[in-house]
């Protein structure tokens, strides 16, 4: 059955080329061209994925997400958007966007996207990472560790998820800074320094240490099992 997709976008060109490249590699695709039309087609019918854009006329994407999700609908969302910077991607995130990809892009991964959210038919994809006795659930963000919640920053977030994603690998300082922060690592600074150190303390006040540091190359993800 084909995947069934809402495109939310008020530009022209670029609505026209998503939806016809879309089409093209076998998607339903339909479009709404403005905040309005896109409310009435989310909660009038059923879709498999809905890509969205902040920027629309009539209500913007980011309000329209928030009142989607607070019907308690699951439906994956992607924003396809201009506003990439980390605090844009933070919020669209927290709000309930399923995925993040950022104007211009490149049409092959979008749907390479598009595919991987419309596999979750049913809205629920397994959205929990863990690792040891530490519990991430990227749906809602809650980090929880042997049971108990942790209040993490938005940066902490990121940061505990990358390192989730990569447990037992000696993960060097760039390659950390340059996918969590999204910035050239220039050597110097100690931002990532004073960020896992401030995660670490909020993950050990609730067990051992999981963050170890590799003297020279980086730090690894796991509990130790020596000194």
């Amino acid at each position: 059955m084909s995947i069934r997709v809402l495109v939310i976008e008020d530009e022209a060109e670029i609505a026209d080329f998503v939806v016809r490249g879309l089409r093209e590699e076998g998607f339903t695709v339909e479009l709404a061209p403005d905040g309005t039309d896109g409310w009435h087609r989310l909660v009038s019918e059923a879709w498999d994925v809905v890509v969205l854009d902040w920027w629309l006329p009539g209500t913007d994407g980011l309000a329209l997400l928030k009142r989607f999700r607070q019907t308690d609908r699951t439906t994956p969302v992607l924003f396809l958007t201009a506003r990439g910077s980390v605090s844009d991607r933070v919020t669209g995130l927290d709000t309930g966007a399923d995925d993040y990809l950022c104007k211009p892009f490149a049409f092959e991964e979008l749907v390479a996207r598009v595919r991987s959210l419309g596999r979750r038919k049913d809205g629920r994809a397994a959205t929990v990472l863990s690792h040891a006795d530490v519990s991430i659930d990227i749906a809602t963000q809650r980090v929880e560790r042997a049971g108990q919640r942790l209040d993490l920053t938005a940066r902490e977030y990121a940061l505990l998820v990358f390192f989730t994603r990569h447990p037992g690998e000696v993960l060097s300082r760039t390659r950390i800074y340059e996918q969590v922060w999204e910035e050239r690592y220039d050597g110097t600074s100690n931002t990532l320094e004073v960020h896992v150190m401030e995660l670490r303390r909020k993950l050990e006040a609730r067990g051992p240490r999981l963050i170890q540091t590799v003297r020279g190359r980086g730090y690894v993800f796991g509990p130790t099992e020596e000194k």
